[in-house]
């Protein structure tokens, strides 16, 4: 269905909402498949070489893919119904999101504090270099991407989770900062420091989630309370 809208200047713009829809879809696709991959890449080479930024950030991406799967049930709810406040099914993902997030803070913040008790360094964080630089890139697309189909489709949610994409993005930042740090200097501490950046943001992200779960919204970005 085509639906044709008034922008501020007067002129018109014809809107493939079925097309845009689709666009949603498979943007929440490959954040899914992106998190699952990123999530085993990144704990394999985090166990291997004791490093903990690069091991709880392939956590933190293992559950970014359950929040995924929730995003991807509202696009679909909305491309049906065009409702965007959460069902039953949203709600329990968020809430289990948010849960899983709270013990990943928790427990990255005890391991961290411990390593740095023990002097701990990890024998390196080349991969931790590799993994940041992709995933910088790839969450920098899915937020254009998904800013883009957000505000063809006048869908606050849509941005909404776009601008919540920005957080993975920063935690992008912190890995890379944290890993390459270690690689110039050789200070392990860098790498605990990493983790806590991590378990920061971890944090952050629970209490937006049981918050969304709650239907206050959240605090990713300034359009976080719906479809209007």
């Amino acid at each position: 269905m085509h639906e044709t809208i008034h922008n501020g200047n007067d002129a018109t713009a014809s809107v493939d909402r079925p097309k845009l829809y689709r666009q949603a879809l498979l943007l929440a696709y490959i954040t899914i498949v992106y998190n699952l991959i990123e999530g085993v890449v990144s704990v394999f080479f985090g166990f291997e070489d004791e490093t903990l930024a690069l091991f709880g950030f392939g956590l933190d991406s293992f559950v970014e893919v359950i929040s995924g799967i929730g995003i991807w049930h509202m696009t679909t709810r909305m491309k049906d119904a065009g409702d965007a406040s959460p069902d039953d099914f949203e709600r329990r993902a968020l809430r289990t999101t948010g849960t899983a997030f709270y013990i990943l803070a928790a427990g990255l913040t005890v391991t961290g504090v411990l390593n740095l008790v023990r002097g701990h360094a990890p024998e390196t964080t080349f991969w931790g270099i590799v993994v940041s630089s992709i995933s910088i890139f790839t969450m920098w697309a899915l937020i254009h991407f998904k800013m883009k189909v957000g505000n063809a489709l006048g869908s606050q949610a849509i941005v909404a989770d776009a601008n919540c994409t920005l957080t993975c993005m920063y935690l992008s930042f912190a890995l890379l900062f944290a890993s390459a740090g270690y690689e110039l200097t050789g200070i392990g501490g860098l790498d605990a420091v990493g983790a806590f950046a991590i378990a920061w943001f971890a944090w952050r992200e629970g209490k937006e989630s049981f918050e969304k779960a709650r239907g206050i919204g959240c605090s990713c970005g300034p359009a976080c309370r719906g479809d209007g």
